[in-house]
């Protein structure tokens, strides 16, 4: 008797889950039929303009965030450039070192302001053009406010042509920071005696190098020495690049229109600074008892101990739509040109609006 009790329940286990999804079918879920408007991935915008609200960049050197303007150039299917500027809102929002600097440095080095720049080009190796498949969901106006944020999208299949494009990158980037000397020095295995006086004729033991703590105005105990400087680099970027490019639409019989116009890449670049600049330590040594800086007592302490790095990679992806306006997105990640230890950054930037434009303003004429 058990036996069969068991075989019972067992079948119900089966038989209750298959009869719900029998009965919870959707009733929309129907074939569309549907008319190609147009399936041009080689018929791109030439030129895109990026206007970019906000990014963000921990920067291990200098974490930041701010704006930024970014083009981009297509000449037919031979090649791409691309040039950009990002800078930082202000010192509060955010230059995060600089920031800092302005607060706590004991140093008398200016601070400076976070500006990167960056030119490039890209040699279409391969580009060519294969059959595909997009999908595109299914949508009608009766949708509208909660009605579609509740359900679960339908989506069709459509076939389409993507086209494949194999790069050969090459450019250069130029940037320049504030940033937290003391703490490359402790990850680097030194401190601030590290730093040597660079004038020749001071003799006093005390000022040969910079010093580890400080009186400081208001405050009975000495405190640490906190040491900022500035950094530049110039560099060279060449690595390679894989983009796809769709450009379909379809009209739905009952649906609205379906477009996808994406154009995305993913990159891979190696990095390499041979001008890369650290700003020597300018210091106004402070009397032991009330902490105020002594006249005539400002050195220059080299910088040269330090440790950097020249060599560094990175791997990104970009992504834009093929529109007069729109919007785009872009990440990378990797290991800068800069301090030793001190190298790693993760970059995230949202793009709005992006202005596209087929540079074409030739009509034709007639006479009468």
């Amino acid at each position: 008797m058990k036996f069969w009790t068991f075989r019972l329940l067992l079948a119900a286990f089966f038989l209750v889950p298959a009869t719900l999804f029998a009965q919870g079918e959707r009733k929309d879920k129907q074939a569309v039929t549907y008319e190609e408007l147009y399936d041009e991935p080689y018929s791109i915008n030439k030129l895109f303009v990026h206007f970019q609200p906000l990014y963000g960049e921990l920067f291990v050197s200098n974490v930041n965030a701010g704006y930024g303007i970014e083009a981009s150039y297509y000449l037919k299917d031979r090649a791409d450039f691309k040039a950009m500027v990002r800078k930082t809102y202000s010192q509060k929002f955010f230059d995060f070192t600089r920031d800092y600097a302005e607060k706590v440095s004991s140093v008398d080095n200016d601070t400076e302001v976070f500006n990167y720049f960056e030119f490039g080009g890209t040699y279409h190796i391969k580009d060519f053009e294969k059959s595909s498949k997009t999908k595109m969901f299914l949508y009608k106006k009766s949708y509208k406010g909660n009605k579609w944020a509740s359900r679960v999208p339908l989506h069709a299949e459509i076939p389409c042509k993507v086209r494949i494009v194999y790069g050969a990158r090459l450019g250069a980037i130029i940037w320049d920071s504030s940033t937290d000397l003391g703490r490359a020095l402790k990850e680097q295995g030194l401190t601030n005696l590290d730093l040597r006086n660079t004038d020749a004729t001071v003799t006093e033991e005390t000022f040969q190098t910079l010093p580890l703590q400080e009186r400081v105005p208001g405050s009975s105990v000495p405190q640490d020495v906190k040491v900022f400087t500035n950094l530049s680099s110039q560099s060279l970027y060449v690595g390679a690049s894989y983009s796809w490019i769709k450009n379909v639409a379809v009209n739905f019989d009952k649906h609205e229109e379906g477009v996808d116009d994406l154009i995305l890449t993913a990159y891979a670049d190696i990095l390499y600074a041979p001008f890369f600049t650290i700003d020597d330590v300018v210091y106004t040594h402070k009397d032991s008892q009330t902490g105020d800086k002594i006249p005539g007592r400002t050195y220059t302490y080299s910088v040269s101990p330090i440790k950097n790095k020249q060599l560094g990679f990175r791997l990104g992806i970009e992504g834009k739509f093929n529109r007069q306006l729109g919007w785009a997105y872009g990440g990378e990640f990797g290991y800068r040109p800069s301090l030793a230890g001190r190298s790693f950054y993760a970059l995230l930037k949202i793009s709005f609006p992006v202005f596209g434009t087929q540079l074409d303003y030739k009509v034709e004429s007639f006479g009468k």
